[in-house]
Parts: structure tokens; C-alpha cells; sequence
């Protein structure tokens, strides 16, 4: 089961108009990503919860058949009498109740994921684990550093693995243990019985304590493999500057190279007089790069993009469709629709550029020149 019925607030402005698990990663949703590694380890039964945006995720994957799986959504919501969807998640685990309540998909052994994360975590070696220990419910760890604890729930866990309590992004000075949890969960069926029906129930702060609390057996499994969470806009931006350099196993850039560190999609335009571009950059299909504009990657440029003349791009990302207008510059920002926001986090919509004029703003991360938006729908 993937987990994606979440709204992805920490994510805003990228969830404004996509789904947590349909944010692009070198062009393909993460939750692409992870039906292929199901996929890759036979997994071929896939159920996912939907709520908010679920037409998005529904669309985009259909049945599965592309992928060589077999999709099944679970929506979350209502239809009020007019026709209206109306999106009302129920929480992780009470998500999974509600799958099994309907039809039973938990009658085996199920793992389940969260659909905001990149892997490669050997499944079966965590399978054969969970079995050899007879659990229950299996939880799978990452060592963090415990300067990072408290960015992530942490597992408590004694010698043989059995988890004692957990700690929601505690201070470091509080944390009892540097195993994160990764959102990735082995359950049995009968572990399915302790969820209540028809109330929000959360795996982490309502299941995971239940579990401690009736004594079954529940371990944590300290794993030593990739995972990439994408927990806000600034992880975002840190995860495709990895890729983009070629840090992160098994992920490339796609296109053609067309020079060193400079990666095309088709029918893409660049006019070299005075442009200098320096990778590692993607630019995709059907962009057009004008004379004079400077490109410092890693940058990642998404298809039908504009730059202009003049303008000047600085490890950044564009999502598709965007217009940077000339003589601005974009640096360690994320332009995305309407919105762009820096990888501190600084958030503005377009209009905060209406009518602005910046003679000098040598300091700012986004400098518009003049009236013209720094970056918009083309």
C-alpha cells in the first residue's frame, strides 16, 4: 500500500496544484519511483489511499499495466448530493482499515509505504527479517545524525530490535535514539484488528503507541540503505541538486547531452551569442534559452520553459511552463505556477511583483527589473 492521501502543507507552493506524491523528480512523479522498485521485487498488487488532488494520482498511473502492476485506489472524501468531491482524509492507518474493511487487501502480509520518498531498500532482505522475528508489524529505521533527530520520528528500540516508545522530532538533547522512522511498514493482518473503523487514526502517533501498549511483538529494523524523504521545499531543492551532480545511485538525467554537464529534451532552443551555461543543467523539450542569459546549475529546467536575455538563473529549479523574465535573477529558488519560494522557505506569489521597480537589489534572491513578473506562465 502507498500512502497518499495527505494534503503536503510542508510542501506548499509545489501542493498547490499537485498531490505530495506527484512532485517531479528529473520529470517523473516520486511515486514513480517507487511502483517501479515494488515492481523490480515482484510486488505487482498495489492499493493507494487518495483524498486530496486523488484525480492527479489516478490519472497519471491509471491501472497500473504500464508500470507491470495492478493499481487500486481507495479515495477519501464524500459526494455531497450535487455532485461535489469533497476530500476528507482518515489518517494512515485508518486509511488502511478502510481498505480492509472494503475487500480484505491486507489478508497477507502487506507492506506499506509512504509515496513522498526515494528508496532503494532491499525489500526481501526486510521481508525475511520481519518473518525470522515473527512480528507483527515490522518498522524500517535509518540511523540519522543526532544533530538531525529533530527533524524525524524516532524509534526507541531495545538490543533485540523490540520497540519500547517513539519520539516526534524531539531536541537533541531529549533524543533517546537516532533511528529515524522512514515511513516504511510491514504489517500482518492481525494487526489490521486493532485500528477502530470510521475514525482518523495515524500509524505514527495512534497505532505505533497502541502496538507498545498491548505487548505484541513490534520491532524496528535498522537498515543501511538510500532514503531520500522529501519533507519540504528546501529537501526538494537539495535532493535534485544531488541528482543533478550525479550523487545519488541510479538516477540519471535523461535528454541528450549535448556538452559537458548540459542535458536537452527535444526541440529545444538555445542561442549561444553571449549565453553561458554552466552544468549541471537539464533544459527540457521545448524551452527556449535567448541570447545573453546566464544558466548556473545544478539546474533543472522544465519543459516549455523562457528564459529570457539578460536573465540570470543560479542553481534553481523552474517547473514546467515558466517565463523568467530579462535582466532577473533567480538564485536557490524554486519557481513553480505562480509561486516561487527560496530553499530557505521564503514563499511569495506573483503579484508581490506587480508594479515593483528595483534599481539595486543586489542582496535579493528573486530581482525583478521591472513591472514584468520574475516568472510566469509563458
Amino acid at each position: 500500500m502507498i500512502l497518499a492521501a495527505g494534503k503536503g502543507t510542508r510542501v506548499r507552493p509545489l501542493t498547490y496544484e499537485l498531490p505530495k506524491p506527484m512532485i517531479p523528480i528529473l520529470g517523473k512523479p516520486v511515486m514513480e519511483y517507487l511502483v517501479e522498485h515494488l515492481v523490480k521485487y515482484g510486488v505487482r498488487d498495489i492499493m493507494v489511499n487518495v483524498s486530496y488532488l486523488h484525480e492527479r494520482i489516478e490519472r497519471y498511473f491509471g491501472e497500473g499495466e504500464r508500470f507491470g502492476a495492478r493499481i487500486g485506489y481507495s479515495f477519501e472524501g464524500y459526494v455531497n448530493d450535487e455532485g461535489t468531491v469533497f476530500p476528507n482524509p482518515i489518517g494512515s492507518a485508518g486509511g488502511m482499515k478502510k481498505i480492509q474493511e472494503f475487500g480484505g487487501f491486507f489478508d497477507d502480509t502487506t507492506l506499506v509505504i509512504c509515496g513522498d520518498a526515494l528508496i532503494d531498500l532491499d525489500l526481501s532482505s526486510a521481508l525475511f527479517e520481519h518473518r525470522r522475528k515473527g512480528a507483527l508489524v515490522s518498522v524500517i529505521t535509518k540511523e540519522v545524525p543526532m544533530d538531525q533527530v529533530s527533524s524525524y520520528g524516532i524509534v526507541v528500540a531495545d538490543e533485540e530490535g523490540r520497540v519500547k516508545s517513539f519520539q516526534e522530532k524531539p531536541d537533541q538533547q531529549d533524543a533517546l535514539s537516532n533511528l529515524a522512522s522512514t515511513g516504511i511498514y510491514i504489517v500482518e493482518p492481525a494487526a489490521l484488528d486493532l485500528i477502530p473503523k470510521d475514525v482518523f487514526f495515524d500509524i505514527g502517533s495512534d497505532l505505533f503507541p497502541l502496538l507498545v501498549e498491548q505487548g505484541v511483538p513490534f520491532y524496528a529494523q535498522k537498515r543501511f540503505f538510500n532514503w531520500i524523504d522529501i519533507g519540504n521545499v528546501t529537501d526538494f531543492w537539495s535532493v535534485l541538486q544531488s541528482v543533478l551532480k550525479g550523487e545519488v545511485a541510479q538516477m540519471y538525467v535523461p535528454g541528450s547531452e549535448i556538452r559537458e554537464g548540459v542535458w536537452v529534451g527535444l526541440n529545444t532552443r538555445i542561442e549561444w551569442e553571449g549565453t553561458v551555461i554552466e552544468g549541471p543543467v537539464y533544459i527540457g523539450a521545448g524551452s527556449h534559452i535567448e541570447a545573453g542569459a546566464t544558466i548556473i546549475g545544478p539546474a533543472w529546467i522544465g519543459h516549455g520553459s523562457h528564459v529570457c536575455s539578460g536573465a540570470q538563473l543560479v542553481r534553481s529549479v523552474l517547473f514546467e511552463y515558466t517565463r523568467v523574465a530579462a535582466d532577473t535573477r533567480i538564485e536557490e529558488t524554486v519557481v513553480c505556477g505562480a509561486y516561487s519560494v527560496t530553499r530557505d522557505g521564503e514563499m511569495k506569489h506573483i503579484s508581490e511583483y506587480q508594479n515593483t521597480h528595483w534599481n539595486d537589489a543586489r542582496d535579493r534572491r528573486l530581482k525583478p527589473r521591472t513591472a514584468i513578473q520574475e516568472a510566469r506562465r509563458a
